[in-house]
């Protein structure tokens, strides 16, 4: 198996994860719109046009990603000459939800897959993704987390996956090397024993599926049959990789980062409270607040199954009651270019859902080429509707995992996706 590793890299600014409450308003469309609003339009003439200004809304990181993503439609706006802003939310999915209810939503908005299903199904969405001419160049797992009843939505804007950090100088301290980066299950837990010392734990990370769902892909399982259509939580691949984690808890040699007096993992580490986490490409903004901690990232050993991991990504939603679609649907284009990409990615560090820009951000980012190559096994989370509410349910029982009963929890949640599955 090759691998990949990397050493240090503080890069500015992290990728913001949003999740949109369901909108409460439904679009209504216009009377120069041939076809019903949010549905799939044959070509771009069918998306409406008018000399309207464009509102884009996103919600942001930090001042590194408004601030790149304000300059980059300004110079868009520039060239097109039609009008853009850009608003940073301060709670995007309210604001989304007051925008819709009140007829006057962004045209353009970071949209969660999560959500995905619950904004089409609502007439709030608009299906543009079949008419971008760079559709192909997309990751097709990108494309399936925001494809809809066979409906390829919106562009993905960037993504991020998980993989292993590790703290270079606890880990030589401890008298590991580079050939003691775990590869399996059984090493992960030799190395997270050996780095368990005084006040830090060996391995630490979220107690939620975000971060514990990578065991379980790793282990072979998911939460919904990749098609969509079958509840598949309770499998005896997801009990296996709960009952390792739960091991691991009891034994002290992994922690949740809540119960290390920490918000994230990536504070547990930046905290040197845990010596490995797992965690995103963002965290490299993120320890700029720990300048003497030096990451090392590696991709997450294998487990009974082989490699596996979870990715994460959003897209530019349009509104379906945007009077300017066609200049959104160009905005787009020049959003998701990997010229404009990469240089998000350089501000504010996402990486380009484009595959024509993997090369330069390999080069760029040698430290962290580890995350990049997880796109080849990871898994997004599920994208039914309500699916979003069962996840939250779930994590609540995993912050119980330790003393709780896997399969039981797991049993919980199949009833739960049962319910909105198929």
């Amino acid at each position: 198996m090759k691998r990949h590793t990397a050493r240090t890299l503080l890069a500015t600014g992290g990728l913001a994860v949003v999740t949109a409450l369901t909108l409460t308003g439904c679009g209504q469309g216009f009377s120069d719109t041939p076809e019903p609003s949010g549905s799939a339009p044959s070509d771009a003439s069918s998306l409406t046009s008018s000399d309207d200004a464009l509102t884009i809304m996103i919600g942001s990181s930090g001042d590194a990603e408004t601030k790149a993503v304000q300059d980059a439609v300004a110079a868009w706006s520039a060239d097109s000459g039609v009008e853009a802003e850009v608003v940073a939310a301060t709670n995007l999915s309210e604001q989304l939800a007051q925008g819709f209810a009140a007829g006057s939503p962004p045209d353009l908005f970071y949209q969660s897959t999560d959500q995905l299903a619950a904004y089409a199904d609502n007439g709030s969405l608009q299906a543009y993704g079949d008419l971008l001419p760079n559709k192909d160049d997309f990751y097709e797992s990108l494309v399936a987390n925001f494809t809809y009843d066979g409906t390829f939505y919106c562009a993905p804007k960037d993504f991020s996956t998980l993989q292993l950090i590790i703290n270079q100088g606890l880990w030589e301290d401890a008298g590991l090397t580079e050939a003691d980066i775990p590869t399996t299950w059984d090493e992960l837990a030799s190395v997270a024993e050996k780095l368990t010392t005084g006040d830090t734990t060996g391995l630490v990370f979220g107690g939620e599926y975000a971060r514990i769902g990578a065991f379980m892909a790793q282990a072979g399982g998911r939460l919904v049959s990749e098609d969509g259509m079958t509840a598949e939580a309770n499998s005896d691949a997801n009990v296996e990789a709960l009952t390792y984690v739960q091991e691991h808890l009891k034994d002290g040699t992994f922690a949740y980062a809540a119960d290390v007096g920490a918000g994230w993992g990536g504070e547990a580490f930046g905290k040197e409270l845990g010596a490995m986490t797992i965690e995103g490409n963002w965290i490299t903004g993120a320890l700029g607040d720990f300048p003497d901690v030096k990451p090392l990232v590696a991709e997450l050993p294998a487990g009974p199954a082989g490699q596996g991991t979870l990715q994460f990504t959003n897209c530019w939603g349009m509104a379906a009651d945007s009077p300017n679609q066609q200049a959104a649907l160009e905005l787009v284009e020049y959003l998701t270019s990997p010229e404009q990409q990469l240089a998000f990615s350089k501000a504010f560090g996402p990486m380009p859902s484009v595959q024509s820009a993997a090369d330069q951000w390999k080069a760029d980012n040698p430290d962290l080429v580890a995350f990049l190559d997880g796109s080849a096994y990871a898994q997004g989370v599920p994208t039914n509707k309500g699916s979003a509410d069962v996840v939250t349910d779930f994590n609540a029982q995993l912050g119980s995992l330790k003393t709780g009963d896997p399969k039981a929890i797991l049993d919980s949640v199949q009833s739960n996706l049962e319910a909105i599955v198929g």
